[in-house]
């Protein structure tokens, strides 16, 4: 080869390289070079060898360019989910449809137990409390739902606990007894059937070989629970989290459960079946809590003004102070002036019991109720033991100027308008349970609570320290396990108890010797 067909030659090779290096070079829209487009074209055309080729190229090269960026660039995307305010509000629709297709509503026209809860709405956004119309639009509507569920004489809006994970609204309710009767008879049939012991028949014969040790030691006795319609159980709660939910059931309070929650503090969490992990520790879930805490901020907060309530007059008049709990509506109420309301705290009186410190709003003698049990074991005669002192708190329609509590004064009265006050309303505040409110004007009143359901503390909070663990049981010789011997030690040890029986068998043939001689003299 010549030098000039070699220079040719070299020319050539580096006019292709620049041009592949040109074809090579990638799209700025879909990252696409045309050397690879050309490619897979030519691959195609060749497969599939297509008539007419010439006339179609243009759509095959769209349909591989198609291709090409389908297997690069997925159009799939993920379904989002569904938020949670849309799937409240798919619960909170059937809160707004009408019962009946022809929408007749005559049959609710009859009396029913369902309160106002736009009025008392409309006398809360005056006092600057609420929850705003709207979800007390959707509360109105969730309590209406719930008293055509439920057989109820009477039904208020107690008002809602706020929490870390959720709310309760709570609804104060009062059952017709015969109704409440047979769930409670049904509710308490099944849980005797669940707590059924059933016998271990190899147990039962390991105590007949070896029984074990019985205990001697003895519980203190148990606060026996107030019945239903009485004291902390007058009224039955029924709790929801949010409007168009279902409502749930409060279970009913016992002492040992007001107790134990006046010495913690707990937040809330919104579930009810969370634990309540605290010291002293307390007996049930966070529904127990909840209950026990609607009971004590009732008994607290719960107040109507001056001679309102009257007390039952077939009541007997001798009845110990406190100790009367019947009282109605008084019909010749004309109510009492706004203005002496707000400057008189004289004028509000407390309608719910005051419960004591034993967990009961009516005092029960335990010493009575073991009386029989002490008497079986006691062998020796033994002084009788001192009768208690029954404790009494403030009777019912107990003015709140009586209330006495360190460190702030326990309520806050004020006119819910200054500049118009022909129109304004009483508004009480209590300092004791922050959220705690009532309204009052002429012969219409009303209790609310929004809040955390935990009571003022005017110092910082420390909870009870855990009591000092119980001592070991002190050791000595006779429980001190000792080392096992060696062999040389227990044959040396053997070696002498022999030696040592020996020696007493000598000892005993001596002195039955002296014992004959004595008897022949």
């Amino acid at each position: 080869m010549s030098e000039s067909e070699r220079v040719l030659t070299n020319q050539t090779e580096q006019s292709a390289m620049c041009f592949k290096a040109f074809m090579l070079k990638n799209s700025t829209k879909n990252n696409i070079n045309l050397y690879d487009h050309l490619h897979r074209l030519l691959t195609k055309v060749l497969d599939e060898r297509p008539d007419n080729v010439v006339d179609i190229i243009e759509d095959m090269s769209r349909e591989v360019k198609r291709e090409f960026l389908q297997d690069k660039q997925s159009m799939l995307r993920e379904t989002p989910l569904t938020p949670a305010a849309q799937l409240l509000a798919k619960e909170q629709r059937v809160l707004f449809l009408r019962r009946g297709e022809d929408g007749d509503q005559d049959e609710e026209l009859v009396d029913t137990p369902l309160p106002n809860v736009n009025e008392l709405s409309f006398f809360l956004e005056q006092a600057g409390v609420g929850l705003g119309r709207e979800e007390m639009v959707k509360v109105f509507l969730a309590v209406k739902q719930l008293v055509d569920s439920q057989p109820l004489i009477r039904c208020r809006f107690w008002g809602k606990i706020l929490g870390t994970e959720g709310n309760y609204l709570v609804a104060e309710c009062e059952y017709k007894e015969t109704e409440e009767e047979e769930v409670h008879e049904e509710r308490a049939a099944e849980e005797g059937k669940e707590a059924e012991p059933q016998e271990d028949e190899s147990a039962k014969g390991l105590d007949a070989i070896d029984p074990l040790p019985q205990s001697n030691y003895r519980p203190p006795p148990v606060v026996p629970k107030e019945e239903n319609h009485r004291g902390v159980n007058k009224f039955t709660y029924f709790v929801c989290r949010e409007p168009g939910l279902p409502w749930v059931r409060l279970p009913s309070l016992t002492p040992a459960q007001i107790t134990v929650a006046r010495q913690i503090r707990k937040f809330f969490t919104g579930r009810l079946d969370a634990p309540i992990v605290s010291y002293p520790p307390f007996p049930g879930n966070e529904a127990n809590y909840l209950r026990a805490q609607i009971a004590r901020i009732s008994a607290a907060t719960q107040v109507s003004p001056l001679g309102f309530y009257q007390f039952h007059e077939e009541e007997d008049e001798e009845a110990e102070e406190g100790g009367r709990e019947i009282f109605e509506e008084n019909v010749d109420f004309e109510g009492i002036p706004v203005s002496e309301m707000v400057d008189s705290l004289s004028s509000w009186v407390h309608h719910v019991q005051h419960i004591l410190q034993q967990g009961r709003c009516v005092w029960v003698n335990l010493a009575e109720n073991h009386e029989d049990d002490l008497e079986e074991e006691a062998d020796e005669e033994e002084e009788d033991p001192e009768e208690p002192e029954p404790e009494m708190g403030p009777p019912l329609l107990t003015p709140i100027s009586e209330d006495a509590v360190a460190g702030c004064p326990p309520w806050t009265s004020k006119m819910s308008s200054t500049l118009i006050p022909h129109y304004a309303i009483a508004v009480l505040r209590s300092n004791l349970w922050p959220g705690a409110y009532a309204y009052a004007r002429e012969k219409k009143f009303e209790n609310i609570y929004i809040g955390w359901g935990l009571k003022f503390a005017s110092g910082g909070y420390t909870p009870n320290i855990p009591s000092v663990p119980q001592l070991e049981y002190p050791s000595g010789p006779e429980i001190t396990e000792a080392m096992d011997p060696s062999l040389e030690e227990e044959q040396a040890l053997q070696l002498a108890m022999e030696e040592e029986r020996a020696a007493h068998e000598e000892t005993e043939g001596l002195g039955t010797d002296d014992d004959n001689e004595e008897d022949d003299d």
